[in-house]
């Protein structure tokens, strides 16, 4: 008479533990594409809090103020749904129905599947919250108006998750979703137009005029003006410890995003060594060098 309520505890006692294993398993998920993502870097200010925004972009726009995406209630995503978070991601678009400037890589975020942006935002949600209010972009007033956003989002952009390239290798689909979508590394090394668009004819070729007006480099495998003599090997080293052929480490803009990237696990670095190595070689030489 008694084995049917045991038999109930266990069943419900096992079911607890798959259920904590699973909400720890979207955690990690979530933190390690935060991390790809480059998320604390960007909406971590010198000296701030941690996601609580304030870091200045500067560009040929103006001034751009990242936001505070902990999960306070008022100052940051707290009152969000994950659908509300979902719509900013894939669509560039705010809970109040406004669109976001394109200093928000949303443009390369759109292509960050579901499961994934799911992870994202149980992570978020299990942080710290931050009362640290958000700060005005600086910005012309021909931009100040979100019109502008929304005219430049019908003319450049187009929403739509990863799609896996049936022709390539589960390795390099692998490798092309982390440079697509997470790591977002063409919003930094493909020049863009005078209107702000990436030039889709010279993706990874870096420009002259990156972040906060740095130099970015060239990163298809072009012999000369790209990273195209650069071995495996070496490639390899760079993404797993931030080292240079020459010796010399990632600096400047790059230095906080080549940490984070040493976070990836040994099969997304050979998937993404895959894929920049399998990139159209271009020839530019940023600089005029």
């Amino acid at each position: 008479m008694y084995i049917k309520p045991i038999i109930i505890a266990f069943v419900v006692s096992i079911s607890a533990e798959n259920a904590a294993a699973s909400g720890e398993e979207l955690l990690s998920r979530g933190e390690y594409i935060l991390r790809i993502g480059g998320c604390v870097h960007c909406h971590t200010a010198d000296g701030g809090e941690q996601l609580a925004g304030g870091r200045p972009l500067e560009t040929p726009f103006g001034t751009f103020y990242t936001p505070n995406i902990t999960p306070h209630d008022t100052a940051g995503i707290g009152a969000w749904s994950e659908s509300q978070f979902r719509d900013a991601l894939h669509s560039g678009v705010a809970p109040d129905g406004e669109s976001y400037y394109p200093a928000f890589p949303y443009t390369s975020y759109t292509r960050i599947v579901t499961e994934d942006v799911r992870a994202l935002w149980a992570y978020l949600k299990s942080l710290p919250a931050s009362s640290q209010p958000n700060r005005e972009h600086e910005l012309p007033w021909y931009l100040q108006f979100r019109i502008a956003a929304q005219i430049w989002q019908y003319l450049f952009f187009t929403a739509g998750e990863y799609r896996e390239r049936p022709q390539q290798s589960v390795s390099w689909n692998r490798g092309a979703y982390i440079a697509e979508a997470l790591a977002h590394c063409g919003e930094c090394h493909t020049p863009r137009s005078i209107f702000g668009a990436t030039q889709a004819d010279l993706a990874y070729a870096g420009t002259a005029h990156g972040p906060d007006d740095e130099q970015v480099p060239n990163i298809t495998p072009h012999p000369k003006t790209g990273i195209g003599d650069w071995t495996r090997d070496e490639l390899r080293q760079f993404l797993e410890f931030g080292e240079l052929p020459d010796g010399e480490y990632a600096a400047g803009a790059m230095e906080p995003v080549s940490e984070e990237l040493t976070r990836l696990t040994a099969a997304d670095r050979e998937a993404l060594v895959d894929y920049l190595q399998a990139l159209t070689p271009v020839d530019n030489a940023v600089g005029g060098d």
